[in-house]
C-alpha cells in the first residue's frame, strides 16, 4: 500500500553502521508537491530476516521487497504508521454494506509466487489509478520483484468472482502480531464494491479469527487525500516519538 517498491537501487550505506542499513539519496516525494523523500532501509536478507522484520514493524518500519524501511526526512514528519486495533474494531453501516456487496468474492491463499493473470490486473490497475507514478511502468519482472522477494510469512491473498475472474490481490505480511498490508491492487472499474477497504475489513476478521491484536496498514499522510480512508478504521494507533499512541480522527 505504499508507493515505489524499488526506491533502494541506488543505497548509500550509512557511516559506522552495520552493512545491512542504508540510507536513501533524496528524491521527489511522491504524496506531498514540493516535498523530498529520504528513508532508512534495512536489508532484511538471512537467517533472522523475520525476527528483525518484526521488531522493525513494531517501531514503525514497513517492508518493499527485501528491505524495511522508514521516512527520514530532515524537514518533514508527515508520514505516520499506522495499525488498526483489531479486537477494538466496530464496524460502521458503511463498512457493513462494503462486506454485503463482496460476499459472492471467493478468497485463497497463494504462495508468493508472480502469475501473467496477477501482473494483468496490477497493470490495468496502475494505469487507472497511478499513471503518472512510477509503477506504472513496471514490467512483469518488476512486479515479480514486489511479489516473490518476500519472507517466509508473506502470502498473496486472491479474491475471485464466482465465474473465477481475479478481481483483487493482497500482498501480505502475517507477523507475529498481525497482518501487514504490503500492497494491494483489484479491478478499478469496480468502484461500488470498495475492494481496498474490503481488503482491510478481511484482514481486521482474520486478524480476530487468529486472536491477533493489530492489522498493520502502511503510512498515512494527513494533508494525502488517497490515504483518509486508513482513517475510516478505528480505533487506529500511530507511531511517534514515544511509541504507539491513539490516532482518534
Amino acid at each position: 500500500m505504499d508507493k515505489n517498491p524499488h526506491a533502494f537501487r541506488s543505497e548509500t550505506p550509512l557511516p559506522r553502521r552495520r552493512s545491512f542499513v542504508f540510507r536513501t539519496p533524496p528524491m521527489t516525494c511522491p504524496y506531498l508537491d514540493g516535498q523530498m523523500e529520504s528513508r532508512i532501509a534495512v536489508d532484511l536478507t538471512g537467517p533472522d530476516a523475520s525476527d528483525r522484520y518484526d521488531y522493525l514493524s513494531q517501531t514503525g518500519f514497513r517492508r518493499t521487497g527485501r528491505f524495511a524501511y522508514r521516512p527520514n526526512c530532515p524537514d518533514c514528519s508527515a508520514c505516520v504508521s499506522v495499525r488498526v486495533l483489531a479486537k477494538d474494531f466496530q464496524a460502521t453501516r458503511s463498512h457493513r454494506r462494503i462486506q454485503a456487496l463482496n460476499t459472492d468474492l471467493q478468497v485463497s491463499e497463494q504462495s508468493t509466487i508472480a502469475t501473467p493473470e496477477q501482473f494483468w490486473l496490477f497493470r490495468h490497475y496502475q494505469l487507472a489509478r497511478h499513471q503518472n507514478g512510477d509503477m506504472a511502468s513496471m514490467d512483469f519482472s518488476d512486479y515479480r520483484a514486489i511479489v516473490e522477494e518476500g519472507l517466509p510469512e508473506t502470502r498473496l491473498i486472491e479474491f475471485r468472482r464466482p465465474n473465477g475472474q481475479l478481481a483483487l490481490v493482497g500482498l501480505i505480511d502475517w507477523l507475529r502480531d498481525g497482518p501487514s498490508a504490503v500492497y494491494s491492487f483489484f479491478e478499478p472499474g469496480e468502484t461500488r464494491r470498495s475492494l481496498g477497504s474490503f481488503l482491510i475489513l478481511w484482514l481486521i476478521e482474520q486478524a480476530r479469527r487468529r486472536e491477533l491484536p493489530h492489522v498493520y496498514l502502511g503510512y498515512w499522510i494527513a494533508e494525502c487525500r488517497k490515504m483518509t480512508y486508513k482513517t475510516r478504521f478505528q480505533p487506529l494507533e500511530g507511531y511517534g516519538r514515544d511509541g504507539w499512541y491513539a490516532l482518534d480522527l
